[in-house]
């Protein structure tokens, strides 16, 4: 059977998707790949321009993890930053992801052990 359940933790620049299994679970590690505006080197068409690539970069990056959300029943977001709240409103507005039980949590950065235990801790308790 396959996994029905994910948690993904993510921030603005980088998410770690891991299946909630009784094997030992395994990461995949999703990158928002873009510049850092911060560090462009051609300014010349303007502040506008830069935010609009930034826009256009950050929705590509929710559109992977969308893809990958679609495959599961359940699903939890967690995170310390407010990606996981701008992932889960585009999710809830979509009525492709209706029938996806997406919750989100905040939570610091973790090291992978850490992130396994929050994922089989939470989907435990809920989901048994």
């Amino acid at each position: 059977m396959s996994a029905t359940k994910i948690g993904i933790w993510m921030d603005h620049q980088h998410a770690v998707v891991t299946e909630f299994t009784t094997d030992p679970m395994k990461d995949v590690m999703i990158s928002n790949d873009g510049i850092n505006v911060g560090k462009h080197k051609d300014f010349s068409k303007g502040e506008n321009h830069l935010h609009t690539k930034e826009q256009h970069r950050q929705s590509d990056y929710y559109r992977k993890l969308s893809d990958i959300i679609k495959r599961y029943t359940n699903v939890m977001l967690f995170g310390p930053t407010s990606a996981k709240d701008e992932l889960f409103n585009r999710l809830s507005s979509d009525p492709a992801f209706s029938g996806i039980k997406i919750i989100k949590k905040d939570a610091d950065k973790m090291t992978d052990n850490q992130r396994h235990a929050f994922i089989h801790d939470y989907f435990s308790k809920h989901h048994a």
